[in-house]
């Protein structure tokens, strides 16, 4: 699986508990339509670095799948716009979620992809067509994930998936809330790996998804137990260990960041 509150619909995150932790457990009746979603599953070195024009969502808000290839949809937001999220300042630089682009971007991603590192986990090594098909899923699909180039003062160095976690086979796995919503990472460099620029991109990726997210109370990653660089970057930004949890394709660990407590940690 590649990449799961009682107030979250009101944008009103869960009260911490008396020792300052977040309760993840709770008694929820889902709506059927959202019941009806969980039912649909989907699938879950560095070239030179590219300058990327920013793409800009049609008028109207409605999404819009990026190539030729893939036909366009419209209807519910279930991102909020990601497009137009735009750019936030970091101590690295200014960083930007830009959605994919088959026709632009493939072979820039399949070469990460390559990467044995990357491959290791994303297990999306192969042909173009291995990753074209990954990420074509999501570009046809009903807006639930959306695959982005994760750009650094203009230039494409990282792969994001930011995807509806409540609405994903993930939700099975654990007790998720409305809205809650997962990231996927991978930084395509060697040379941006093992000095904290993933933690600091992390960090910028979800708090963006918070502060552009009103009725998104956390953000959700389940990166495999035994990767463990990237369970340290979770934690080292910000995020909380919250169980381990058994999926169809490995043991994950379960990390959470709390919008109550995103100002803290």
């Amino acid at each position: 699986m590649p990449p799961a509150d009682p107030s979250a619909d009101s944008g009103t995150p869960s009260a911490p508990s008396a020792d300052g932790s977040v309760e993840d457990t709770l008694e929820l009746r889902l709506p059927d339509e959202l019941v009806a979603l969980f039912g649909q599953d989907q699938p879950l070195e560095s070239p030179t670095p590219t300058a990327i024009e920013p793409h800009v969502s049609p008028p109207g808000g409605g999404l819009v799948a990026n190539g030729p290839d893939h036909g366009a949809f419209t209807g519910e937001d279930l991102l909020d716009t990601l497009a137009d999220w735009g750019a936030v300042a970091t101590p690295i630089g200014s960083f930007q979620l830009v959605p994919v682009r088959i026709e632009r971007d493939l072979s820039l991603i399949s070469r990460w992809m390559n990467d044995p590192a990357v491959a290791a986990f994303w297990e999306l090594a192969g042909p173009e067509s291995v990753t074209e098909a990954h990420l074509g899923s999501q570009l046809t699909g009903d807006g639930r994930s959306i695959p982005c180039l994760g750009l650094l003062d203009g230039v494409a160095m990282s792969y994001f998936e930011i995807y509806r976690a409540d609405l994903d086979p993930l939700a099975r796995h654990y007790p998720a809330r409305p809205h809650d919503t997962g990231i996927h990472l991978l930084i395509g460099g060697v040379a941006d790996r093992g000095r904290g620029v993933g933690t600091t991109l992390l960090r910028a990726a979800a708090d963006h998804v918070l502060d552009h997210r009103p009725h998104c109370a956390r953000v959700i990653a389940e990166p495999d137990l035994r990767n463990t660089p990237s369970v340290s970057a979770f934690l080292s930004a910000g995020f909380r260990f919250s169980a381990e949890v058994d999926l169809p394709d490995k043991r994950a660990a379960l990390m959470v960041r709390d919008r109550t407590l995103s100002k803290v940690l």
